[in-house]
């Protein structure tokens, strides 16, 4: 299939995977890539020189274009850019944060930018920054979200009246069904990032995944909204934040409950109870953990199949 993002990002199909912290390292984003995707490598959760491995192993794996994630938030962002720039990445993916602040830096090296927002409102201000493309993410998505609380079905028809730039449709989407959902909604690719969490080569535990593959409709919510919004699994650290939200709680509370590393802790290093597992609504869709591979053509062939038919409808 070829438009506007297949082109941009100089591949096959246009299913890209997210860049989630703890879960996206080198051999998911070069799996994807090499099934006709965009893998990205989520930086967010990397040290500098972590990150650089990763990419150089990236390189190594694949010859398809890739990506990086890098969440504008990150400390030691200075490092991450100067990472990007000597390693020669040539897709990057921004978000949390101005995308003024290094689409034009980025553009002037000859790098491919896009920056995921959550409304029509900072979609207009990525077009005006200048970023090649968009990501619209409603909040059914899994990990850091928007305030407005606007779905996905209600998002991509409003940001795709509001810029004219390459759109990019995320949050809620795990199968072909939902691609075609939003191609006709206005999008001209997909990020999706739950579906992939359930992949072999996720870095993500394994007993996260099975956590994953075991949800039902209800089992997350969008939590720490004083903080930053964040849609969470059910668990014994969830619940302490709502207790501490139901009586009052502030944002320094809840960051001295979150501490520290516990994203980690629970998608990384395994803890069901006391982790924070991020993950979106469209888990409770998922019941297998399969190849990258298998899961890009799975999700591809099914939208080409929904879309034949619908046509004759």
């Amino acid at each position: 299939m070829e438009n506007r993002i297949t082109k941009l990002f100089g591949i096959e199909l246009p299913i890209i995977q997210a860049g989630m912290i703890w879960c996206s390292g080198w051999e998911l984003a070069s799996a994807v890539s090499n099934a006709g995707g965009l893998g990205i490598i989520g930086a967010g959760s990397m040290y500098p020189d972590i990150f650089r491995e990763q990419v150089r192993k990236c390189k190594a794996a694949t010859d398809k274009p890739f990506a990086v994630n890098l969440p504008l938030l990150y400390p030691d962002i200075d490092k991450h850019i100067e990472i990007i720039l000597e390693e020669k990445v040539s897709i990057v993916f921004t978000s949390a944060g101005s995308p003024k602040t290094w689409t034009k830096t980025l553009q002037e090296k000859g790098i491919t930018v896009v920056h995921v927002c959550a409304s029509s409102k900072l979609a207009k201000k990525c077009e005006e920054a200048g970023v090649d493309a968009i990501v619209a993410e409603g909040f059914e998505a899994g990990g850091h979200n928007g305030r407005e609380e606007t779905t996905t079905l209600c998002l991509i028809p409003a940001v795709r009246a509001a810029v004219k730039i390459p759109l990019i449709a995320a949050g809620g989407i795990g199968t072909g069904r939902q691609m075609l959902a939003a191609f006709v909604l206005g999008a001209e690719a997909v990020q999706i990032g739950t579906r992939f969490v359930c992949s072999n080569e996720s870095s993500a535990h394994p007993n996260f995944k099975d956590k994953v593959k075991s949800l039902e409709e209800g089992d997350t919510l969008l939590s720490m909204k004083k903080v930053v919004p964040v849609r969470l699994i059910k668990n014994d650290f969830y619940k302490a934040i709502q207790l501490a939200e139901d009586k009052g709680a502030g944002a320094s509370d809840l960051i001295e409950i979150l501490g520290r590393a516990r994203a980690k802790k629970g998608m990384y290093e395994g803890d069901m109870y006391e982790g924070e597992l991020e993950i979106g609504q469209v888990s409770a869709l998922i019941r297998e953990i399969k190849p990258a591979a298998e899961i890009v053509q799975e999700i591809w062939n099914e939208f080409t199949k929904s879309k034949a038919e619908m046509i004759n409808f």
